[in-house]
Parts: C-alpha cells; structure tokens; sequence
C-alpha cells in the first residue's frame, strides 16, 4: 500500500470504506476480534445473508447478467483490510435497476471485445458489515469518518447503486493492466490525474486505454464515475438513492 498523496477527507465519496496509509488501521488483535461474519447455507442453497439481500429487493448479479464474473475482494484477505468482512458471501447483489445497467455495458463491452468480460469485486455493502467496520476502527468518534462511512449515514455501496469492477480478459485468463491494482489510493489510480501521471511515466497509454474501454461501457449505459479510483461506478447520486431505495441492512 502507497502513501496517500492527497487528504484522506478527498477520498470518502468513493467506497465508503476504510483507507490506510502506511500504518495498519486494524491490529493484529482487533483483526482476530473482527472475523469474518458467519452465514448459514439454506436449504434454497442461498446464505441466510443471501436470503436477506433478496428479500430487500436485491438480485444476484451473475444470475441477472450472462457471463459477467465476480470477485468479492472483501469476501478474501486481498484488501486493504487484509481481512475478510464478507465471510460466507461470495455474489455479488445490486438494486435491479443497477444490474441492469450493468447487464447492458456487459452487452456492449461483449459486442466490441468478444474476449473481454466484466468483473465484479464489489456490489452492495449491508449495513451490518459497515458497523462492524465502524465498531472496530481504532480510532476517535471524531476520527471514524476520514476512514469508514458513519453507518447512521450510510454509503452508496450500502444502498446497493455503487459498483467495483475491472475488465478481465477471458483469452489470455488475467485482467486487464489498468495501471494499479484495486483499492490502491494514490494518483496513478485516479482518473483525474491521469495526464500528469502519464507525464511522470507514472502509467503509460497502454494503462489509459484500458481504463477509457471500461469507462465507455459504464458510462454509455448510465453510471458515473469518480475522479480517485478508476474501479469505482455510481449508478445513482447519493441523494438519488436516497430518495429512491432504502440502505440494505
């Protein structure tokens, strides 16, 4: 993990997670404490946290897009936590209309790049694992925000109209090279800095273009994304979400 090269308030409008710098946010000791959180497989072969998704209205992204892959980072040790948050989920779950805004750039990166496939680290984030997050940050109230989204808030993540994702490219079996890996914070990651990063030889154009494929087939189709990390797409503002869908518990 990098050092941050901006203020960390500049990054809170992305994952709404937690982000480190150079010190680990948790300890060892709160790491063990957190655990990842435990589900029960029903008879319906869903996760009891899978059947609570659902019921709130939430659908399984690779049931609802054909041959879209997912990779739930936080569903591994591979992020920045170095812990697994999700336990037993491993789908990915999105509001219905974001899955199908999300069903339509697969469509149109297909049709342009037959190889290439969407993949998915993180959809919807339930509320529950965000307090947990919040509950075991080692840091003051006044604190928690520069790192975790206050769950009494709520991110976009956490209404299920935010999407993580890459291209990865099923003829070769590996991801595009975008330049960074996912959950890097620091300028070669940010789209908003990509001339001068390509200027500094920090990224070359190779890097661009890929990231320019995935934007163009997100955006087309209706979502935005943000100027620090070339993964994250909103499908809606927060106040569109707002108004619209209830925060997944």
């Amino acid at each position: 993990m990098s050092r941050f090269y901006i203020p960390l308030f500049l990054l809170l409008a992305a994952c709404g997670t937690a982000r480190k710098s150079d010190q680990e946010v948790f300890s060892e000791q709160q790491r063990e404490e957190l655990g990842p959180v435990k589900d029960i497989e029903l008879e319906s072969g869903k996760t009891e946290l899978e059947e609570k998704l659902v019921a709130q209205g939430l659908v399984n992204v690779e049931e609802a897009i054909s041959g879209i892959k997912v990779e739930l980072r936080y569903s591994t040790t591979d992020n920045f936590f170095g812990q697994d948050v999700y336990g037993d989920l491993t789908k990915a779950y999105l509001q219905p209309q974001v899955a199908e805004r999300l069903k339509n750039a697969q469509q149109m990166l297909k049709s342009q790049f037959p190889d290439y496939t969407l993949l998915v680290y993180d959809g919807v984030r339930p509320l529950s694992v965000q307090q947990i997050l919040w509950d075991n940050l080692d840091k003051p109230d006044s604190l928690k925000p520069l790192y975790v989204a206050d769950p009494k808030k709520g991110s976009l993540h956490n209404f299920g109209v935010a999407v993580d994702l890459t291209i990865f490219d099923l003829k070769v079996d590996s991801t595009l090279d975008m330049g960074t890996h996912y959950d890097y914070f620091g300028y070669p990651a940010y789209p908003d800095r990509e001339k001068q990063m390509l200027d500094e030889g920090k990224i070359t154009k190779v890097q661009v273009a890929n990231r320019e494929i995935l934007r163009k087939v997100m955006m087309a189709n209706g979502f935005t994304g943000i100027g620090s990390e070339w993964w994250h797409f909103n499908a809606f503002s927060r106040k569109e979400a707002g108004e619209k869908f209830e925060i997944i518990k």
